[in-house]
């Protein structure tokens, strides 16, 4: 029997939510200018028609207000890496703004400054770590390799980094919204990393772990400028579908489909335009859900690589490693090869 694209996208979700193959263990979470927040009952949504030619992700969240039905306590501050004379240099507290404010951020410094040095604008990521993705804390204290979410690799290779933090978090303004409005908030930070005067704008790039890794790819699906912000998006460990993390995460009803399919990358790979690299550890973690979205993918845009002998931790250390050497020297390529070996 064949199905028609709604309801092929609505079997998707069901399937995806009783899979439950999110398959970490993600601490708890803390307490587009245009995406408002709803407070009216939910009414029935169409699910977002996912066939080849239907709206990109931008087009469909232009003008949607999402309806959020909890939110979490407020945090507190972020940590100060002033505070932490032993490794604290290696990031600076700043803040940028967002289209709910201004939010905090970690950001390696000018290596030139307090020197003439040679002036050089240097390639930049953005990074967004795992689990409570919405605030940010210590990334500068040395990690353990099996789980290594400062991805040290690219601020060693002199790859200038940027953490936000984003709506919600830590104790910005905004609500939570889990996977959309924060999609703005990432998008106006990597606009205030361009601006560093010491930062290629045209060497930008875009990466995450986990909660961090699905964010990007919807990210990646929502970028509609006219150039591409991104020389590249790396997400590692990434989920299908919002609903797959099991309430964790998400502020809206759970079962409204149109807010999942929303936070959901697997519905809007069509509309990626920079090169967007999907890896996962083939020994455990969210490998299944990348398959999945392999399966569906028929943009060349989009790629998926399982590694072997790694986990859903430990695959970040050596993937940064590999990365961080190809975004230092400007040219980004991944083959299959490359990944098979990794330590």
């Amino acid at each position: 029997m064949k199905h028609s694209p709604h309801a092929r996208h609505c079997l998707l979700l069901l399937a995806l939510a009783a899979c439950g193959c999110d398959g970490t263990k993600q601490p708890a979470p803390q307490g587009r200018a245009s995406v408002a927040t709803r407070s009216e009952p939910a009414e029935a949504h169409p699910a977002p028609n996912p066939s080849q030619g239907a709206p990109t992700l931008a087009e469909v969240r232009e003008g949607f207000e999402t309806r959020l039905v909890r939110e979490e306590e407020p945090g507190g501050p972020p940590d100060d890496p002033a505070d932490d004379p032993q490794h604290g240099g290696a990031y600076k507290l700043i803040s940028y703004k967002s289209p709910v404010g201004e939010l905090a951020a970690y950001v390696t410094p000018n290596p030139d400054d307090g020197d003439p040095g040679d002036g050089a604008r240097r390639p930049a990521i953005v990074w967004i770590t795992g689990g409570d993705c919405n605030s940010i804390g210590d990334v500068w204290t040395p990690q353990p390799r099996a789980n290594d979410q400062s991805a040290s690799a690219f601020r060693k290779a002199g790859v200038v980094m940027m953490f936000p933090s984003l709506r919600g978090g830590n104790d910005n303004p905004g609500r939570r919204e889990g996977f959309l409005g924060e999609v703005d908030d990432v998008l106006a930070a990597t606009d205030y990393l361009a601006a560093l005067p010491y930062v290629d704008p045209k060497q930008l790039y875009l990466g995450g772990h986990s909660t961090g890794g699905t964010l990007a790819m919807l990210v990646a699906e929502s970028d509609d400028s006219a150039d591409g912000r991104y020389q590249a998006v790396f997400a590692l460990g990434p989920v299908a579908a919002a609903s797959q993390y099991g309430g964790q995460f998400i502020y809206c009803d759970p079962n409204d489909k149109q807010e999942v399919a929303l936070r959901s990358p697997l519905f809007w790979l069509d509309g990626v335009r920079c090169p967007l690299y999907v890896f996962e550890g083939a020994d455990g973690g969210n490998w299944q859900a990348a398959r999945l979205m392999q399966e569906e993918n028929k943009n060349p845009n989009v790629r998926f690589y399982p590694v072997p002998g790694h986990d859903h931790f430990s695959v970040i250390a050596p993937l940064a490693e590999m990365l961080a050497g190809q975004v230092a020297a400007g040219e980004v390529e991944v083959t299959e090869g490359m990944v098979v070996g990794l330590e």
